[in-house]
């Protein structure tokens, strides 16, 4: 029995200083780790893509930089295309949300009210009503159903202060085919009527009464991708069509969805926009959305009295989803949010925070302001010197642009220019 105890005595003091050893051992490789003139911190613990890594520069740099691992990178290796614009913070308010949330949604204001149109409330499921904001009690007044054959969401849409008139856009959730099928609602019976069919379906075509002419512009074809270039017009007057077809007008020179479609003192603007969008998934039963590559721009186009389309200044950045994020305030365009060109690294949806000035006396383009969060797709409305503005797809975050969830938050700012 001694031996035995004494054996295992010897194996312990072995044990002990074996560890002693390799403990020295560590501290001495610490030391010359710590003196070297490049030193790396390394990831925290529990790793995930949504904490941040801290790398240290060598110390010749003389700085530190945070780089952010979850799908972003520090400021100063973002090209500005993607980074956001610095602009002052204004003071939002937020305000009752919509009934739902929507994305993809329309909307159009007459006088104190904004109509707001279908849209997805999930990718798996649209809406099939209107609901209505009044601006003067701040309250959601209001809801009533859109024809069951009328697209629910990527349309196009344009008012005369009395009728709204709704043409083509996508039939159905996830990325389902778009209907021709047009129609215009008389906003003080709630009625509903037909319009000549378009010509070809679109998604998100640039819409807009000019001159007596519902004019549709641009959008997606019916692959949902290809940019379609066509230019239709159609003569309609107090809720009626005053023909029987739609009418070829000059193309446009670019084509694509998603753009704000604009008419002030007779002249016609068609701003931003994307070429390229997402398609259904071959072979898929229920028309599954699968990404292809898109390309954002900031363009602006113009019509006069010369019908034919004058280029003016782009937009600071590259912006598309801004069908119906914009309003006419003192003689400027102003466009709130949407998305701009992909992260380069990540290669995920960059959504934008900016709010956008066009000044029309001098066509100039400024950032006037910041907005709570980045959202697409947002619908705008102006009353009593408010700028609104609800629904969407909002950010993960302040340092996170890509899209998350989609919202019926209403936010409102005072502006002041």
């Amino acid at each position: 029995m001694r031996k035995t105890s004494g054996t295992q005595n010897s194996m312990k003091l072995i044990f002990i200083a074996s560890c002693l050893v390799l403990l020295t051992a560590a501290l001495i490789f610490d030391f010359i780790w710590a003196s070297s003139s490049f030193t790396y911190l390394s990831l925290v613990s529990n790793w995930s893509v949504h904490k941040a890594v801290r790398r240290i520069i060598p110390k010749t740099e003389e700085k530190i930089e945070i780089v952010k691992y979850n799908n972003r990178l520090a400021r100063d290796e973002l090209n500005a295309t993607f980074a956001d614009i610095p602009a002052p913070q204004l003071e939002w308010e937020e305000m009752p949300s919509a009934p739902v949330p929507r994305l993809d949604g329309a909307a159009i204001q007459i006088k104190n009210l904004l109509y707001v149109f279908a849209g997805y409330g999930s990718i798996n499921h649209v809406h099939s009503h209107v609901d209505i904001y009044n601006f003067t009690d701040n309250t959601w007044s209001g809801s009533f159903p859109i024809p069951k054959e009328m697209a629910n969401s990527h349309l196009g849409m344009a008012s005369d202060g009395r009728y709204i008139y709704a043409v083509t856009g996508q039939y159905g959730p996830q990325c389902r085919g778009p209907t021709a099928r047009c129609f215009v609602l008389d906003t003080e019976t709630k009625q509903w009527q037909d319009l000549p069919t378009l010509p070809a379906p679109r998604y998100a075509p640039a819409t807009q009464l000019w001159r007596g002419r519902l004019h549709v512009m641009g959008g997606s074809k019916e692959n949902r991708y290809d940019p379609g270039l066509e230019h239709w017009s159609l003569a309609v007057k107090d809720g009626k069509a005053l023909e029987k077809e739609w009418r070829s007008e000059i193309p446009i020179p670019r084509g694509g969805p998603h753009r704000s479609c604009v008419v002030v003192d007779d002249r016609l603007f068609v701003i931003g926009g994307q070429e390229g969008d997402f398609m259904a998934k071959p072979g898929s039963p229920i028309f599954k959305c699968s990404r292809r590559h898109e390309v954002q721009y900031g363009d602006v186009y113009m019509l006069d009295d010369e019908m034919k389309w004058k280029t003016l200044p782009p937009m600071p950045k590259p912006n598309s989803h801004i069908e119906f994020a914009w309003v006419v305030v003192n003689n400027s365009i102003i466009i709130v949010g949407g998305t701009t060109l992909k992260h380069p690294v990540t290669k995920k949806m960059v959504l934008v925070g900016e709010v956008f000035r066009f000044r029309l006396d001098k066509m100039e383009w400024s950032v006037i302001g910041r907005m709570p969060c980045r959202v697409k797709t947002t619908l705008v409305g102006f009353w009593d010197g408010w700028l609104y503005f609800t629904s969407g797809q909002r950010d993960r975050g302040p340092d996170d642009p890509s899209p998350r969830q989609v919202i019926g938050n209403m936010w409102r700012t005072k502006l002041k220019f």
